[in-house]
């Protein structure tokens, strides 16, 4: 069987087709995947820029490291930063979140302490001492806040964290309102400005890939 002349080019230029699409994924996938991590870094810096604290039902403060039962310099700010908010008005009630530290405490547990050494009434805190990580500590807070009535609530925590906790906190239906804690220079790490937010830019769309 013969081939003619003409069934040639179309042969090339099937051949030709699928190179293209090729060329235009390689193109356009690192367009896309620049847009979205700008898209997500300016996320990042509006709520680290932005105190949204208003009065609410409740203040929840998201863990940090906590050492032998004392709160780490970054969890004491965070923790410090809520008990401003509650001495302001901004809400009656803390709820301190984060589970076992590696020892026999819970960040959730040294938070209730320490903010009920600082002079706010047991009764006015709520500790979870379950949660290892931020989704976690979002699933948890969304029971607490289910079971005590709690309409709206002010989170605290590092500033370049709070867009990836609202994001997963407005997934778990609450509705949240987010406050970052002020910078420090005993809470701020020698690391490269860019550090956090790629980290937080990893994070975000892992979670949004539930792949975290």
């Amino acid at each position: 069987m013969s081939t003619s002349r003409d069934d040639m080019p179309r042969r090339a230029g099937g051949r030709r087709r699928p190179l293209r699409w090729i060329l235009l994924a390689l193109v356009l996938l690192p367009a896309a995947a620049g847009l979205w991590c700008w898209w997500v870094a300016a996320q990042i810096r509006y709520f680290a820029q932005t105190d949204q604290a208003a009065p609410s039902d409740a203040i929840a403060v998201f863990g940090a490291a906590e050492y032998a039962g004392k709160p780490s310099p970054v969890y004491r700010a965070r923790l410090d930063h809520a008990k401003s908010l509650y001495a302001r008005g901004i809400a009656p009630l803390v709820i301190t979140l984060g589970g076992p530290g590696g020892d026999a405490f819970t960040e959730g547990g040294v938070g209730q302490a320490y903010l009920m050494g600082a002079g706010i009434p047991e009764g006015d805190l709520i500790a979870e001492t379950h949660s290892r990580n931020t989704t976690e500590s979002a699933a948890r807070l969304a029971v607490i806040a289910r079971a005590n009535h709690l309409q709206r609530i002010v989170v605290v925590s590092d500033p370049m964290h709070l867009f990836r906790i609202h994001a997963i906190c407005a997934a778990d239906g609450l509705n949240v309102l987010t406050s970052p804690r002020p910078p420090s220079e005993k809470t701020e790490e020698h690391v490269p400005p860019s550090d956090p937010i790629w980290h937080e830019i990893v994070t975000y769309t892992l979670w949004r890939l539930h792949l975290d």
